[in-house]
């Protein structure tokens, strides 16, 4: 079962929410994964993401936060 790091970026200003991820991710295990709030879509995140070798699902909640559950590509 994989285990998530909550990461609550919610009120920060860029690029903080950004290096905080990528902090977090950089010693991600394979059973797992970072789970990121924001109130904003972090497309350059995305491209960061997918050069390095992780798979991402992004969820849009109706309180217009977005959920970026990360992991390790399989």
């Amino acid at each position: 079962m994989a285990k998530d790091i909550v990461l609550d970026c919610r009120g920060l200003e860029p690029p903080e929410p950004l290096e905080r991820v990528l902090e977090a991710v950089s010693g991600l295990g394979r059973d797992e994964r970072v789970l990121m709030l924001l109130e904003r879509e972090p497309h350059p995140l995305y491209r960061i993401l997918q050069q390095n070798g992780y798979a991402w699902q992004t969820t849009a909640r109706d309180d217009g936060v977005f959920e970026i559950l990360i992991s390790l590509k399989a």
